[in-house]
């Protein structure tokens, strides 16, 4: 894996998530299976992000899979914006089902129908629940993590009796989306409102927090939707105001999923494989044995317990007593992208110190047994800031404030090519018209990821009509 990741990025990632044995393929068209290590990824993403909802009294659910026909039907936009993805159940042994039912793609539908049963009075408002799950949308083309057939993610609804506190509470959760990817994932995130052409299917405003790719492609890491009361009205979700009068809630929704696994491997991996920010990482620290190790029965037993030790501070550790060389050890566990490796042998032992390479760093070091906890929890949590850092100095040096015309953006992305460097994020001048965007994706594979909350600059003229620009947007190709 040389330079595979600049020569061929796809296949760089596909060999990286294979290496880490992070999943394998499925006999399932399009859908995969967590392995162990790619399934802990996603247990401390969620552990997070539970924690967040605690704070917030916002408690998990359960609603089935299945959704009856009709029930999607209800708001036209929203069936318009999932149909072609659908999966549907229309038979079940021999006997065809009188109404058939779609395999959830979002679950708004049978919540909205449960709210409207739940809900009577502004007393029980805002009324607040998430649960984690499974949702299918057929895709035609798929990446492992980033786009299958199946996924799983989190979806959030909330239904309140303003308008106001709706809007509150879908900006609060991006900001925990953005908070959460940048300070667990060490993943930078640009904050903004998507256009009316890239938003939620029957949503009023979708927000969202994009991150970009060492490819310089965007990836939607999250997205929060007001809905205001589309949705409420479909499902006659309706209570008694403090007026004693009946009116529709206002809803929301919002989700992650885990395509921010697959953010987090095309963010941070280099050419020798996966790098995993130590807050999420399954082993955060692997102790491996060198040398004649066997024959000292000492050296095994120091570094059980340092493994206490380290476990006691609430740190995953692990082992490697394996009786390969200590070669293919060092490479299995860059590949895995283990953050912290210790290395310790009879010579060690002798002189009551370790070696320690970061996953991250060229360079080993040797530090004393001595307080070496200590030192461990600060490495992880320095290799923790430095991998957001690094992230944010490649940000800036693929986002490109100054192209101001269809002609210019086309320019750059052939220099680009040509050079062997990444095209990255365009900020731009967009008139708010569906025509301009749509001319730019079809003449240059680029789509409009969010108007950003605070953009660097402020354009005044549309990219592709030259007329005055309403919006300042980033575009970029995306997953």
């Amino acid at each position: 894996m040389t330079n595979l990741q600049k020569e061929d990025f796809s296949k760089w990632y596909l060999q990286t998530i294979q290496k880490a044995d992070l999943m394998d393929y499925s006999p399932v068209r399009g859908c995969i299976i967590f392995k162990a290590d790619g399934w802990e990824l996603w247990e401390h993403i969620q552990e997070d992000f539970n924690k967040y909802l605690r704070t917030q009294d916002i408690r998990n659910v359960y609603f089935p899979m299945l959704i009856p026909k009709h029930f999607l039907e209800k708001e036209k936009e929203h069936v318009e914006g999932f149909a072609p993805e659908l999966p549907w159940l229309t038979e079940v042994g021999t006997e065809k089902l009188e109404e058939p039912y779609a395999l959830r793609p979002t679950s708004e539908t049978l919540i909205g129908d449960a709210f409207s049963n739940w809900i009577n009075s502004y007393r029980d408002l805002p009324y607040e629940i998430n649960q984690w799950a499974n949702v299918f949308r057929w895709e035609k083309k798929t990446m492992p993590f980033l786009r299958t057939s199946e996924f799983l993610w989190q979806e959030g609804h909330t239904a309140h009796e303003s308008e106001e506190s709706a809007r509150e509470r879908t900006m609060s959760i991006l900001e925990a989306y953005g908070k959460l990817i940048e300070d667990t994932l060490a993943i930078p995130v640009y904050r903004g409102q998507k256009t009316p052409s890239e938003r939620f299917a029957g949503a009023v405003d979708t927000y969202s927090v994009e991150a970009m790719m060492r490819d310089g492609k965007a990836v939607q890491a999250g997205t929060s939707h007001y809905m205001g009361q589309n949705f409420a009205e479909a499902f006659d979700i309706k209570f008694l105001n403090r007026n004693n009068e009946h009116e529709f809630a206002y809803t929301t929704s919002w989700g992650i999923s885990t395509r921010l696994i697959g953010a987090l491997i095309m963010v941070h991996g280099d050419e020798q494989g996966l790098v995993l920010p130590p807050k999420v990482a399954p082993t955060q620290v692997i102790l491996v044995p060198v040398g004649p190790w066997q024959k000292k029965p000492e050296i095994l037993d120091r570094l059980k317990e340092l493994k206490a030790s380290l476990a006691e501070n609430g740190l995953r550790v692990r082992i490697d007593t394996t009786d390969n060389t200590p070669g293919y050890k060092f490479n299995e566990w860059e590949l895995k992208g283990a953050p912290l490796r210790v290395e310790f042998g009879p010579r060690d032992l002798e002189n009551n110190q370790a070696v320690i390479k970061m996953r991250d760093l060229a360079d080993k070091e040797s530090v004393s047994l001595d307080g070496i906890e200590g030192y461990i929890i600060d490495q992880l949590d320095t290799m923790q800031t430095r991998l957001l850092e690094s992230a944010k100095a490649r940000y800036q040096a693929n986002e490109h404030t100054d192209i101001d015309t269809l002609d210019e953006l086309k320019a750059h992305i052939e220099k680009s090519k040509a050079a062997g460097e990444v095209p990255g994020f365009v900020l731009i001048g967009w008139d708010g018209t569906e025509e301009t965007e749509a001319k730019i994706k079809e003449e240059t594979g680029f789509t409009t990821r969010n108007i950003p909350f605070n953009p660097p600059v402020e354009k005044t003229v549309d990219i592709v009509s030259g007329k005055p620009a309403k919006h300042t947007v980033w575009i970029a190709r995306a997953y």
